[in-house]
């Protein structure tokens, strides 16, 4: 299928555009990003994996895709379909399915993650926040927020949440920073890192459903006949909730933070507390996230994104990163705006597969950033920020965060 072309400005790239695209500047979006909104909103690109797939930039155009049951997820598992990453989704994961499947989970796990539930949680997560920044306190700095603030706290959260023991955290780590990475060669170990987990939890399963608990995963072992889990799906959803539950809230804890230290002007009259929520939401769209900012969906039919058609079979990849900055639908998008009121950012994307957990993210956040800020006004960075790193997984984080107070 040749580029569409649009009716104004330059033309479509025909060969050559390959994605991800590299950064070069913390926090400054590729550059890429703003081309194609402005000139080509829908463009084809080559993947790591030597696929291809459409990128559509623009906000509306992504929220449609975004809600448009044409374009599957379910069939991004087909061996033949183009992917992004070297492993495929797993077919019984929540992530990768259609109604009706969808429709059955995200009913069963829902009330688990209400905004009611996720303030119920907040004095537990509060708590771990104090005990973690205790032990910042007695290391003394400079300490490594990525380290000691921004990985454990979302892990204590979901592993407490679904019923995992303390001592197996560590190993939940290792395994979802393995199962993200975006690396070609990296197939082997991306399935192996699943599997690893998978048996992890078919054990833990097991467990429970001999010594039943009032955990999540209890209550999904012990949920009505005709709405459990088949042992597959059990094993996949919870793995997929230790994933996301995870990564996505520790990069955009330790994304945020250094965000706030670049903005001494905005950040100072919140130094001491309280954290206003709708900085919360501003950091959630300014930050790097998932570096495709949206998972890849493959169209079942003929679907008019934009003015361009894409065929069935062919791959989508709606970009929220690249959404998150459209001047067309954010006044000055390029800058952080901590007072900005009106943010209808879809860092949690949008339609049926819309976050489940962004109610619980978000207390997360708002927990971490008043606690810290609370306890450390003087909070900043311990090193040039030139020598700081990121990730190159699926999910964009500064790799280590040395802060002093």
């Amino acid at each position: 299928m040749s580029d569409d072309i649009p009716d104004e400005g330059p033309r479509c790239p025909a060969e050559g555009l390959r994605f991800p695209f590299e950064t070069s500047r913390l926090f400054d979006p590729p550059a890429e990003w703003r081309e194609l909104r402005e000139s080509c909103p829908v463009a084809r690109a080559d993947l790591p994996t030597g696929d291809r797939a459409w990128l559509v930039t623009r906000y509306e155009d992504v929220r449609a895709v975004l809600n448009d049951p044409r374009l599957s997820r379910a069939a991004t598992t087909r061996p033949d379909a183009p992917r992004l990453g070297p492993a495929r989704p797993e077919p019984d994961s929540i992530m990768a399915m259609d109604p009706p499947d969808h429709t059955r989970l995200r009913r069963l796990l829902a009330p688990a993650f209400t905004g009611r539930q996720a303030e119920r949680l907040r004095p537990r997560i509060a708590r771990t926040a104090e005990r973690l920044l205790d032990d910042m306190t007695e290391i003394g700095p400079p300490v490594d927020l990525v380290e000691h603030l921004a990985r454990p706290l979302p892990i204590i959260t979901i592993c407490e949440l679904l019923g995992v023991p303390d001592e197996d955290r560590e190993s939940f780590k290792e395994w979802t920073d393995a199962a993200l990475t975006l690396a070609p060669h990296a197939a082997g170990a991306v399935t192996g890192a699943r599997e690893r987990l998978a048996d992890y939890l078919r054990h833990l399963i097991a467990e429970k459903q001999h010594r039943p608990g009032d955990d999540l995963l209890g209550t999904l072992i012990a949920a009505r006949e005709e709405d459990r889990l088949r042992p597959a799906e059990l094993v996949t959803v919870a793995a997929t909730l230790i994933t996301a539950g995870y990564h996505t809230v520790a990069n955009s804890l330790a994304n945020s933070v250094l965000a706030l230290l670049r903005h001494p002007e905005q950040l100072d009259p919140l130094r001491g507390g309280p954290f206003p929520p709708q900085a919360v939401e501003e950091l959630l769209r300014w930050t790097p996230g998932p570096v495709s900012g949206g998972t890849i969906r493959i169209a079942t039919q003929e679907v008019k994104v934009g003015s361009t058609v894409v065929r069935p079979g062919e791959a989508v990849i709606p970009s929220t990163a690249s959404a998150n900055r459209d001047a067309a639908a954010f006044e000055d998008p390029d800058a952080l705006d901590l007072s900005r009121a009106e943010n209808r950012h879809i860092a949690f994307g949008h339609g049926i597969h819309r976050c489940l957990g962004a109610p619980l993210a978000r207390v997360e956040l708002h927990v971490a950033f008043d606690a810290l800020l609370r306890r450390f006004p003087g909070l900043r960075l311990a090193v040039a920020e030139e020598e700081l790193t990121w990730g190159t997984g699926m999910i964009r984080g500064v790799t280590e965060l040395p802060v002093a107070w």
